[in-house]
């Protein structure tokens, strides 16, 4: 698992350049205009309704003494299960979304890497990537929103707080490489078919996704440039997994 993930996180290398090489940076101004929208509207909900669910939390404590400071920490922990659950909507919103442009940068890439600009593969419309990409992340939201969700609530345990941060980012960054794997997939696989693909080769995923987070720590241009680096990481390796496996149809 270990050593898979750390594929999945050195595909990264060389992104810049191939896709410069590759002339795609024009096809990422839809999907990068729509996870700025995006990020916009989420990051000013996230910080209306902190407060909101914070003083819902604050309800439980009945008694007097100690209500102002527990009120103030009952906030933090409202801020922290908002945007936690806020970057959650992000990554699918944006991945969804950006679906019926990212599914023609991956073919590109991957025409490049194999040198077969022919390959015979599922042809899919606009819609059919729109919606495949929908039915996808939304099955990935609620799946991801089913497991950090009590794990959110484990982090303010001591001593279980560890384990449970590290679940959360292994969790968090499986669902993100998923998405980002299957603009690959849906030319060559089913949506089951898909399922059993990246579950098969879960520790890349999770790598491709540990880096998509990361980049969401840098300001404005995590969000600008997070798309493009791992989609085109996670085409790479995907179009390899595909081919060392001999299921890539030609």
């Amino acid at each position: 698992m270990i050593k898979n993930i750390l594929k999945g996180i050195k595909a990264y290398t060389g992104t810049f350049a191939l896709i410069s090489k590759l002339k795609l940076w024009k096809y990422f101004l839809v999907p990068i205009i729509i996870s700025i929208i995006t990020a916009s509207i989420i990051g000013l909900s996230a910080y209306g309704l902190s407060d909101n669910l914070g003083h819902f939390f604050a309800r439980v404590w009945i008694w007097d003494w100690g209500k102002e400071t527990f009120t103030s920490l009952s906030t933090i922990v409202g801020a922290i299960i908002i945007v936690v659950i806020g970057f959650i909507l992000y990554k699918h919103i944006v991945m969804a979304l950006s679906a019926p442009f990212m599914s023609p940068v991956s073919e590109k890439i991957e025409a490049h890497l194999t040198g077969n600009n022919n390959h015979v593969h599922r042809t899919t419309s606009f819609k059919e990537q729109l919606w495949r990409g929908i039915r996808i992340n939304v099955r990935n939201l609620f799946k991801e929103l089913l497991f950090s969700i009590p794990l959110l609530l484990l982090k303010f345990i001591p001593g279980v707080n560890i384990v449970s941060a590290i679940l959360l980012l292994l969790i968090q960054a499986y669902y993100t490489g998923f998405g980002n794997i299957d603009y690959t997939l849906e030319r060559h696989f089913k949506y089951n078919e898909s399922i059993r693909f990246v579950s098969k080769n879960r520790g890349v995923a999770i790598g491709n996704g540990i880096v998509f987070m990361l980049f969401m720590f840098i300001p404005i241009i995590g969000i600008v440039i997070v798309l493009p680096l791992s989609v085109t990481a996670a085409t790479t390796k995907t179009v390899e997994l595909i081919r060392s496996e001999n299921e890539l149809i030609t």
